[in-house]
């Protein structure tokens, strides 16, 4: 089981980086704090100083069609925002 599914690119967790050295992650629900440290340590090479977990919840919407009322959700996922030592940097882009 892979704990880091993908890393989180958006422009409030790129705000996070810059300033205070912070890092998103979407992880595996099943996942804790302790084995998302070792995750991070061990794929990007840093050391990790603390890790924050989350569990964000499915977004629902209804849209009114010609058709009729249709439902829909978003899945549900776990974000981890981890925050790494000073001096220490994870590049996403550099296999691109």
């Amino acid at each position: 089981m892979s704990t880091i599914i993908k890393p989180i690119v958006t422009e409030k967790v790129t705000r996070q980086t810059e300033l205070s050295n912070r890092y998103g992650f979407v992880v595996s629900k099943k996942s804790n704090k302790v084995e998302i440290k070792k995750a991070v340590e061990a794929a990007y090479g840093v050391t990790v100083v603390g890790v924050n977990t989350m569990n964000v919840r499915p977004n629902r919407s209804v849209k009114y069609t010609k058709s009729g009322m249709i439902s829909a959700k978003t899945n549900a996922f776990k974000k981890a925002i981890v925050e790494v030592k000073e001096g220490d940097t994870i590049d996403f882009y550099n296999n691109i």
